[in-house]
């Protein structure tokens, strides 16, 4: 079977091998003439991103890229890539890369014609509504990793610098107009790499199956997407130019994400700040987190995971989907503690407290307070 297709949910997705061939004419029909590549400081000089920017030239649309981003992508990273976009006269971006990249390239695209702070646009409420429409910008999206789904969704994540603290900047229109998915562009990623954004996407879709809120369709994408990671992260990661697994972990990505529309939970509560304060990989924090968060919630998921479980072809119901995480964990080389993924020396009263501030807490099937967030953090270090 072909591994390819045309979809229109949740967005134009032209989904295959190859078909970055395709970037010069999704460009003109999102209405770009004159486009900015936007991609993180790892890709910018790797055959991939060369490729793409040979594309784009012989499709008339230059080769100008911008991939002064962090890591975790901070508010320093938007003021300085606004003040290229908009003093190069660009008219739209081409999000290119991992999640980094992405968010960044989102938010550049999204702020283009604001005149208000970014952090006006912070998830809450209808702040959303204070965007002007017009003055935001195309955007055509290029995962080049199979994680964070961040070319389907409608927020990025970008640090406030200041505080330590990071923030989810959402808008309807943030969603890219076209996605180019092709898993040809995955098959370079490096073991830790592949492991770390499959578990991502993975959190994404445990998440949002555990979610107390009501989305039938979310509830069915996010089980499906764990079906696929189970059969083909470690296919992946164990080969990876096998294109079979790198495709199915590409769709589990998108999956994730779109699955999250249904709710988060304190995986992420717990990840955001942590990656904010110690700069660790973030699906690789996630995937630390998950079995502590598991047992946490089990009181309100345990009847929810059985037929999960037997969906997957996982015996034992909930305590044995609890047995796969922990061995999947540890076959992709996974560290069992945040201290051995390095954050040493937290300040706990910081990161409960951002924690709970966290938009993720509203997703989480148990209430989450300063006392059990303690708790869960303590039982993760």
């Amino acid at each position: 079977m072909a591994l390819t297709g045309n979809w229109s949910y949740p967005t134009n997705m032209r989904f295959g091998a190859g078909r970055i061939a395709e970037i010069g004419e999704a460009c003109r029909a999102a209405g770009m003439s004159k486009p900015l590549l936007v991609t993180d400081r790892g890709l910018k000089s790797m055959d991939i991103t060369t490729k793409t920017l040979d594309l784009m030239e012989a499709a008339g649309l230059g080769r100008t890229i911008f991939a002064e981003v962090d890591p975790n992508p901070s508010d320093a990273n938007v003021e300085e890539g606004l003040k290229f976009y908009r003093d190069g006269g660009f008219d739209g971006v081409i999000a290119f890369g991992g999640g980094s990249g992405l968010d960044l390239a989102k938010t550049l695209a999204f702020m283009a014609g604001q005149t208000r702070p970014v952090w006006d646009f912070e998830d809450i409420g209808d702040w959303w509504t204070r965007a002007d429409p017009d003055g935001i910008h195309p955007i055509v999206a290029v995962p080049t990793t199979a994680g964070t789904g961040s070319e389907v969704g409608r927020a990025s994540v970008i640090t406030n610098s200041a505080t330590h603290e990071k923030k989810i900047i959402f808008h309807p229109k943030m969603l890219p107009a076209i996605v180019i998915c092709d898993p040809e562009l995955t098959v370079g990623m490096p073991k830790h790499i592949t492991a770390g954004t499959g578990l991502d996407a993975f959190a994404h879709c445990v998440e949002a199956y555990s979610s107390p809120h009501y989305h039938p369709m979310s509830q069915g994408i996010a089980l499906e997407g764990m079906r696929l990671v189970k059969d083909y992260l470690p296919r992946a990661y164990a080969d990876g130019t096998d294109i079979e697994a790198r495709a199915n972990m590409m769709s589990a990505a998108a999956m994730g994400a779109t699955a999250f529309q249904k709710g988060l939970g304190a995986i992420h509560a717990l990840s955001h700040p942590i990656g904010a304060h110690h700069h660790t990989h973030h699906g690789t924090t996630n995937a630390v987190c998950m079995p502590a968060v598991l047992q946490f919630n089990e009181p309100a998921i345990r009847e929810r995971f059985g037929p999960a479980a037997a969906y997957l072809g996982i015996e034992g119901g909930f305590d044995g989907f609890c047995a796969f995480v922990d061995q999947l964990n540890d076959s992709l080389g996974i560290p069992k503690t945040l201290t051995e993924l390095g954050v040493a020396d937290p300040d706990l009263d910081t990161l409960v407290d951002a924690a709970l501030r966290d938009p993720s807490t509203g997703g989480n099937p148990i209430e989450m307070t300063a006392e059990n967030t303690r708790k869960l953090f303590e039982a993760c270090l």
